[in-house]
């Protein structure tokens, strides 16, 4: 490795940190005694810019990553690139939903810290080591606690802060001890290293325990329970720009992590010797530890699927109503992140070793299509959220009373992003969670996954029950106060923008999954 081939790979990454710096300097330097709206409206803009030059950085990457010792550092390509392009297109919608923001006069210092933690993003979503993959977390982890905070006269948004931090802590250190378990049993910290050490030796009771820390770890940034106690308070104490970045960046690298990991411990690599093949007793135990390793997954998802949803139906407050959404909606994702093989039991031992040599993107496909189009919808979410709670004060249900005649235009963008949330066709939801169960079924049939399915289906009626009371608010019951709510132009043109891309998307799915599928078979 020298110096160029680092800058050649990290060139998305660098591009955001000059956008960084650029803000910081006009907005200080040029801008600090002019008016909040036009400091908002550059900062944002040029935050916007970065992100363009990010996606043009991406665009003209060649190779295959950086290697160190021949060992994968950073990947370009495949997973990296989607996940990459939609962090940054996320980034980008965030930044213009600030410019009708007021909730803080530090403006240069809020879109520096956007672009930072959205570089942090790109660094997980790229990081094929685990000593990388920790540093791109805290960059990520440490900017969402400061732009949770950023909103210093609410009380809420600081309590938020605060426990999202403590949390955050206590996520990193399990996360640290699983790697530490991990690097313990191979002698490496390379994810691929990793992967051919355990095939070739088999798991351990120590791989299992740091495949709890680790699913620990992460199952806190994706906010699955038992590790989702600081989403509620956070979605609804953040800067609604900052809740929207946080539920949908944080989510897009999150997963993209979680396929890369759980793509190495859960099928083994390393070529099969003849010998491990003569050894029918020793390959059903290495089977059954790749069905260990993803039933964790599975538990959790089926955890996250029941309390995101049931609790979500008592809620009064839109914006805990779309934490504990999230909180669902990670239970169905996982579902694809443990399935990437085989887990049902279907078939023989033999099958099931031999089928992980040849990679299967099924799953991978369906979860990347999920997270890029739910990222989509809940950014239009909160927006929408935000217009009627700075209109009216408040984000509580009856807050939307009567939408439909204060603004027509931000009722119709809520029912189409809700009614998307819920799996509605022919919105992009509804192929989201299709695709997405789809795959679930194809790659690993059997009782267990399609008991999941199941009920991921059952627990998809019952989250259109609560997206619908916010609906039958606005469309159905009468409003109390019948004053016209009024949003920025740019809102709203993000806005109606999402909502277009939802129906568009819906009705033509292959366009984003035919985009997907180009980018492999790179990994």
């Amino acid at each position: 490795m020298n110096y160029a081939d680092l800058f050649r790979v990290t060139l998305p990454e660098t591009a955001l940190e000059i956008a960084a710096l650029l803000v910081l300097v006009i907005d200080l330097g040029f801008l600090r005694k002019s008016a909040l709206k036009l400091r908002v409206t550059v900062a944002a803009l040029l935050g916007v810019a970065g992100c363009g030059a990010a996606l043009w950085a991406i665009s003209i990457q060649t190779g295959f990553g950086l290697y160190v010792d021949e060992s994968l550092v950073l990947a370009n390509g495949g997973v990296t690139a989607i996940a990459q392009v939609g962090i940054l297109v996320l980034t980008a919608l965030t930044l213009l939903l600030f410019i009708d923001s007021e909730f803080t006069r530090n403006v240069g210092e809020y879109v520096a810290v956007v672009l930072m933690a959205a570089s942090g993003g790109l660094i997980v979503a790229s990081a094929r080591d685990l000593l990388v993959i920790f540093v791109g977390l805290e960059l990520l982890s440490l900017g969402l606690y400061i732009l949770t905070a950023f909103a210093k006269s609410s009380g809420k948004s600081a309590e938020a802060a605060l426990k999202y931090y403590l949390f955050g802590g206590m996520s990193a250190a399990f996360l640290l001890f699983g790697f530490s378990y991990l690097y313990g049993l191979s002698g490496s910290t390379n994810l691929n290293e990793i992967q051919y050490f355990i095939g070739e030796s088999g798991a351990s009771p120590l791989l299992y325990v740091a495949w709890i820390l680790i699913v620990a770890g992460l199952g806190f940034k994706i906010a699955a329970v038992p590790f989702h106690l600081w989403a509620p308070d956070t979605y609804e104490g953040a800067p609604s720009p900052a809740a929207a970045f946080i539920a949908s960046v944080s989510k897009v690298a999150s997963f993209a992590l979680l396929l890369t990991i759980g793509g190495n411990l859960l099928m083994p690599g390393g070529p099969i010797s003849g010998a491990r093949l003569m050894v029918e007793g020793y390959l059903q135990n290495e089977y059954r530890t790749w069905q260990s390793l993803a039933a964790i997954l599975l538990i959790v998802s089926a955890a996250s699927m029941i309390v995101g949803n049931l609790a979500a139906l008592a809620q009064v407050s839109v914006r805990r109503l779309l934490a504990y959404s999230a909180i669902a909606h990670a239970g169905y994702i996982l579902l694809g992140v443990a399935t990437q093989r085989n887990f049902s039991g279907q078939g023989s031992p033999f099958e099931f070793l031999v089928s992980t040599n040849g990679p299967s993107f099924l799953s991978a496909n369906a979860v990347l299509y999920y997270i890029l189009t739910y990222g989509l919808t809940t950014i239009g979410a909160f927006g929408v959220v935000d217009v009627v709670q700075r209109a009216t004060g408040s984000d509580k249900l009856d807050a939307f009373l009567g939408l439909h005649k204060r603004n027509p235009v931000l009722a119709a963008v809520l029912l189409v992003l809700f009614l998307s949330l819920a799996g509605i066709p022919p919105l992009v939801g509804f192929w989201a969670k299709f695709n997405l169960f789809a795959a679930v079924l194809g790659v690993s049939a059997g009782p267990v996954p399609f008991t999941l399915v199941a009920l991921a289906v059952a627990f998809s009626a019952v989250s259109l029950y609560y997206y619908l009371q916010v609906l039958k608010r606005a469309y159905v019951m009468p409003a109390v106060d019948e004053t016209p709510i009024k949003a920025h132009p740019v809102t709203m043109a993000v806005l109606v923008g999402i909502a277009a891309a939802v129906v568009v998307l819906g009705c033509f799915p292959a366009l984003l999954q035919n985009w997907i599928s180009s980018f492999y078979p790179v990994l």
